[in-house]
């Protein structure tokens, strides 16, 4: 039988890869494949990166941005096994990265490393989220407005504190959570929203507030010449109920004085039986404004028996008699009394 023999150095007596000996195919053997300069783009304002054509969405520290174009460059011959990996960033020179890249790993059945160099060059540049961000782009508008009323100064305080906080959370997510303008019409307040996602969040946190009804609307901006599509933006209104904190409602023939408004309903006291009522409040247009807080007048006692209760008239001062609760029953007579006239009638308040 012939014996192998390496015809680049002779030897006989060696394992032979392929048509040469082990030495002499290991000698010129090279364990990775590395470009010799890596360029990434990145955005200078967020750090997003640009890979394959698509930008990442997250903050991303720069060494972590080096580490990770280097091992997206590194090429591991097939012929390796069992390789360990080491990656150093030597020095930053300026937007360069001066790399090393280690490698142990068998090869044949002997252990061998490999070293080699790169550099890594950051070119920044702005992401098109954040260029929107500079541009002052939006894709919602919500109209925060009231029914038949004017907002008041600490309704806007309140929901000028829920938009900010609304996008402070927002902002973990979605990089246009973002109000680059507040129009304040007289009317109410239109808040300018980076995007439509973090808009509808807005709008349900203003309706989780104040109680009312969301509408959107979608108007046509402009034309995309290229693809012929249209851009739209998204006009969110928020309507806050006409009625507030202790005025009195008109629903299906009961009247109601309001307690508290919350997004689905209202909580509140019959003022004829003085039970406790929910309305749902997606019937809003059946709930009726009938009387304001305001409209609540003060009166006296004239007398008390335990079927009636006789009170002055606030206007015309004449006596009235009332049916005597017994909510009213530990009152005494010249005790004043809260009442509400409401369709000729006159209900006393506890």
């Amino acid at each position: 039988m012939d014996t192998m023999f390496c015809p680049e150095c002779g030897s006989t007596d060696k394992k032979m890869v392929g048509n040469i000996c082990i030495d002499c195919f290991l000698k010129d053997f090279q364990m990775i494949e590395l470009p010799k300069r890596i360029e990434v783009q990145i955005c200078s304002h967020c750090n997003s990166k640009l890979e394959e054509g698509k930008w990442s969405e997250e903050f991303i520290p720069e060494d972590e941005i080096i580490y990770r174009a280097l091992e997206r460059n590194i090429k591991v011959a097939p012929e390796v096994s069992n390789e360990i990996i080491n990656l150093e960033i030597d020095q930053m020179k300026g937007t360069i990265a001066q790399c090393y890249v280690e490698i142990v790993g068998d090869v044949e059945g002997t252990q061998i490393e490999e070293t080699q160099e790169t550099e890594v060059k950051l070119l920044k540049t702005v992401c098109p989220t954040c260029s929107k961000v500079q541009s002052g782009y939006y894709e919602a508008v919500i109209q925060f407005r009231a029914d038949n009323r004017e907002i008041k100064s600490e309704e806007f305080e309140k929901a000028d504190e829920i938009v900010e906080k609304t996008l402070i959370k927002q902002l973990k997510t979605d990089k246009l959570a973002y109000c680059p303008q507040i129009a304040k019409p007289k009317e109410g307040h239109d808040y300018y929203i980076g995007s439509l996602k973090s808009g509808r969040k807005v709008a349900e946190a203003l309706k989780e507030e104040f109680g009312g009804v969301i509408k959107e609307s979608p108007r046509l901006i402009s034309e995309d010449k290229s693809t012929g599509k249209g851009l739209y933006r998204i006009w969110i209104s928020v309507r806050i109920p006409e009625f507030e904190i202790d005025d009195f409602v008109k629903f299906e023939d009961k009247i109601i004085q309001v307690k508290s408004i919350d997004k689905n309903r209202i909580v509140g006291n019959d003022i004829k039986t003085n039970k406790k009522q929910n309305i749902p409040l997606k019937n809003i247009e059946k709930i009726e404004l009938v009387k304001k807080s305001t409209d609540v007048e003060t009166t006296t006692i004239i007398s008390m028996s335990p079927s009636t209760i006789q009170i002055l008239d606030p206007v015309d001062y004449s006596a009235v008699d009332l049916e005597m609760k017994e909510e009213f029953s530990n009152y005494n007579i010249g005790d004043e009394i809260k009442l509400i006239q409401i369709d000729n009638y006159t209900y006393l308040l506890n």
